[in-house]
């Protein structure tokens, strides 16, 4: 499932982990293509001309990843799991900023019956991206590995098998939560329109 260069990216992480800034540049060009795929997926599920390119959420996400010093690098799936939530967030910080998020009135927001089945979720407006952000962050609350599930086959486009290695639990684990959280997430979604 990883590439060659994974043991490569690993060590590169852990000297990062350790302090050592100058291998920074040097895990970019590994991780890049990867990367810039999720950046794709994030953006195409927008359905609008984002004001953020592919490559510009890439550069983003990086800088926000390697800068961060709690997290304990487990390799490139674990890089890429975290790269997706750090998308994620760039992406809702841009939402918020532009400050368009309306209360009330003609406020829509995005289901997931259809979506979720696809696995496919559509966040053509910002409202819809801060909407699914806030369900993530409830669910976080009531079980933060179903949300990280939602993160990693949502956002990463993640495989289930992908899934279960990042996360250290069997695909079976992933399949019966992935089951219980497109149900909580459709019942959150639809609880958040008539708020």
């Amino acid at each position: 499932m990883e590439s060659s260069g994974s043991g490569q990216v690993t060590q590169l992480l852990r000297r990062i982990q350790a302090g050592d800034r100058d291998v920074v540049g040097q895990l970019l060009p590994l991780l890049y293509d990867d990367l810039h795929q999720q950046a794709e997926r994030y953006l195409a599920r927008e359905g609008r001309d984002p004001i953020l390119q592919p490559t510009m959420l890439v550069h983003e996400a990086y800088l926000r990843l390697v800068d961060q010093s709690r997290v304990d690098w487990q390799g490139r799936s674990h890089f890429l799991a975290v790269g997706a939530v750090a998308m994620r967030r760039v992406l809702v910080d841009q939402a918020r900023h532009r400050g368009r998020l309306k209360r009330g009135g003609d406020r829509q927001r995005v289901t997931l019956d259809m979506a979720v089945e696809d696995h496919k979720l559509s966040v053509d407006r910002d409202e819809d991206l801060l909407a699914v952000d806030e369900a993530l962050r409830r669910l976080a609350e009531v079980d933060p590995r179903q949300a990280r599930i939602v993160e990693l086959r949502f956002f990463a486009g993640m495989t289930v098998a992908e899934v279960a290695e990042v996360l250290g639990v069997s695909k079976r684990t992933v399949e019966a939560e992935w089951t219980a959280v497109r149900a909580w997430l459709r019942r959150e979604l639809g609880a958040d329109q008539g708020r």
